[in-house]
């Protein structure tokens, strides 16, 4: 068996479009997807810009350049359809650096406490790039790769497979790894996110979608009337570097509770703001425990963000057990997206499906939870 991690995300956009025949869309209904070029890498090797297209509107465009989700465009009733995720428009935005919009991150998502784990007794060291800690695969992980792709018609709608092999060593990870990840996306709304890795040595993996979502539109401004509701009845506290400091909390009582009703982001941001917590710019960028999690690789439903003002919302079921909500903290206007969107704080939420935060550095967990350890022929 692989390591495979399983992420749907649901669009829905209300009114709900008129419905084109009462026959179910098949596979001979599809386009294939298309590709353009998208700009040169500085080593001159040219990477591309897929669309996927379905009937009845709904569109995304993956560039194999760190498999990233540049634009998901819902369709509206009554206008154009509209952009939900940031992003750039060429090629050249990504490459001057960004925080990881769309991009698939890994080999480990999320932070890793001093920027090392130690493995069969051995102590591996890796980069340091966030503070004191190791975060997103270090520093040329997986979002700044050029994965190979293969485009293809699916069962549920177009796809797009890409393949990345991490040499052994790379970026500090013991065993070459080969992660194979595919985007289907569906007439219904649906993206599928659909990641695997085989290793040749000993090594830990911990595989990560990042988009940033504004249900608004990329180019509203902010999140902070968006809604959050979720299935998650804890939260992973951290220290003051973004670390789990251990145990699983309750969120009863907590800005984290977003079980029994939607809840304002706004609201979790200014109750986090100066943080107690976490980041310095406050805000939330912390791991939800989803409920009843067991290691089935079944889907079950995380959360749903929603836009009460324009009545759009996402839902994302998942086969992973935790969650991160970030809020955009870091955001701060420096960055300049598609149709000259000015990016500022909270100007998106990530949702960001995955093991838990440092899983692999917290021995206490792994009784019950994924330690983020990869053996050859898993």
């Amino acid at each position: 068996s692989r390591l495979r991690a399983i992420c749907l995300l649901v669009i829905a956009a209300l009114p709900t479009l008129p419905c084109s025949g009462a026959e179910p869309v098949t596979s001979n209904n599809f386009t294939a997807p298309t590709a353009r070029p998208f700009g040169k890498l500085p080593d001159g090797r040219q990477a591309r810009l897929y669309t996927l297209a379905v009937p009845g509107g709904w569109q995304a465009t993956i560039t194999d350049y760190g498999g990233i989700v540049t634009s998901l465009l819902v369709p509206q009733a009554d206008g154009e359809p509209v952009d939900v995720v940031l992003g750039f428009d060429s090629l050249d935005g990504y490459l001057a650096g960004h925080p990881y919009f769309g991009a698939l991150c890994g080999r480990v998502g999320n932070r890793i406490a001093g920027g090392e784990f130690t493995l069969n007794g051995t102590t591996l060291r890796l980069a340091k790039n966030n503070g004191p800690n190791h975060l997103h695969g270090g520093l040329v992980g997986f979002d700044k790769q050029l994965w190979k792709a293969t485009p293809r018609l699916s069962d549920k709608g177009p796809a797009l497979e890409l393949e990345l092999v991490s040499p052994d060593g790379d970026e500090g990870y013991p065993g070459k790894l080969t992660t194979r990840v595919t985007y289907t996306l569906t007439p219904d709304g649906e993206l599928w996110v659909e990641m695997e890795a085989t290793t040749t040595a000993p090594t830990v993996v911990n595989l990560v979608h990042h988009s940033y979502w504004n249900l608004a539109g990329q180019a509203s401004g902010s999140i902070v009337t968006h809604t959050l509701s979720a299935h998650a009845s804890r939260y992973l506290p951290l220290d003051g570097g973004g670390i789990p400091t251990g145990p699983l909390a309750d969120v009863a009582g907590t800005p984290f509770d977003f079980r029994t009703r939607p809840a304002a982001l706004g609201d979790a941001i200014a109750a986090l703001t100066p943080s107690p917590e976490g980041a310095e710019k406050g805000g939330v960028d912390h791991c939800l425990v989803i409920d009843n999690w067991q290691p089935d690789r079944a889907l079950r439903p995380a959360v749903t963000l929603a836009d009460p003002a324009s009545g759009r919302s996402l839902e994302i079921l998942t086969d992973q057990p935790g969650i991160q909500v970030y809020t955009g903290n870091y955001l701060d206007g420096s960055l300049t997206g598609k149709a000259d969107a000015v990016y500022r704080q909270h100007a998106a939420v990530c949702l960001e499906t995955q093991f838990f935060p440092d899983a692999f550095n917290h021995p206490a967990w792994h009784a019950d939870w994924p330690s983020g350890r990869l053996d050859p022929g898993e």
